[in-house]
């Protein structure tokens, strides 16, 4: 009987932790959601302080190769933003290792490119990090969520 309590006891506690259950793994959804509503409000800042102080190395969507590490300033990122809102959907949190989380989601919106609004959605992963007591996003890989469609060179590509 003893040994029947302990073996619930471990898949009840196995279960809750493999379910998004974790503390972290709520703590950075939450960071997430902080992120991207900086983003779209272009409330750099913010967007600078839930980043790695050591940079983030990241995947652009538009089919390009993976970028260096890249340590950038709220005035980067108003020098390189295009704007738009876009929405999260379907965030999903895995804790990895004591300081790392995982996260997966899919990105919807709008993005201008000068007067120019187009669609945009993307799928995101990203690793968030425990760097001096707050989880900060450290990588990020975005992909196309064309239904298949990937970049499709152009002369652009190569002036």
């Amino acid at each position: 009987m003893k040994n029947l309590s302990i073996i619930l006891g471990l898949l009840f506690i196995t279960s809750v932790s493999a379910d998004g259950h974790m503390q972290s793994e709520k703590e950075v959804l939450s960071a997430l959601n902080k992120y991207f509503d900086a983003r779209n409000a272009e409330d750099y800042d913010t967007v600078v302080a839930l980043t790695s102080k050591t940079g983030s190395l990241d995947t652009n969507s538009d089919g390009s190769f993976h970028k260096p590490n890249n340590v950038m300033t709220a005035e980067d990122w108003e020098n390189s933003s295009q704007g738009g809102v876009t929405k999260v959907h379907y965030a999903e949190a895995t804790q990895i290792s004591k300081d790392v989380v995982h996260v997966r989601f899919y990105s919807e919106g709008m993005v201008f490119s000068g007067e120019k609004a187009s669609d945009y959605r993307t799928r995101v992963t990203m690793n968030w990090i425990k760097e001096n007591g707050s989880w900060v996003m450290r990588s990020a890989h975005y992909s196309p969520a064309a239904y298949g469609g990937v970049h499709k060179t152009q002369q652009a590509d190569f002036d």
